[in-house]
């Protein structure tokens, strides 16, 4: 139950203890934040540059529909 968590090995008594620990935790959040945004980042790039090497034609195409759920209206079941 007493563990201490002391991450800078500053002294118990000062002031400057507390201060320090929510500082360093802080840093350690928005770096985490950080590498986060970055990751993001990279993959919405990587995303685009994919989509920058497909010809023009791919955007011309129609949907990818699954065409097999499209049923003709003479074979639909009337419930």
């Amino acid at each position: 139950m007493s563990e201490n968590h002391d991450y800078l090995r500053t002294s118990t008594t000062s002031g400057f203890r507390l201060r320090a620990d929510i500082t360093a935790l802080m840093l350690k959040g928005a770096g985490y934040a950080a590498i986060f945004c970055l990751a993001t980042w990279f993959v919405i790039w990587a995303i685009y540059a994919v989509g920058l090497l497909l010809p023009p034609e791919s955007k011309e195409r129609p949907d990818p529909t699954p065409y097999s759920l499209l049923v003709p209206a003479t074979e639909r079941v009337l419930t």
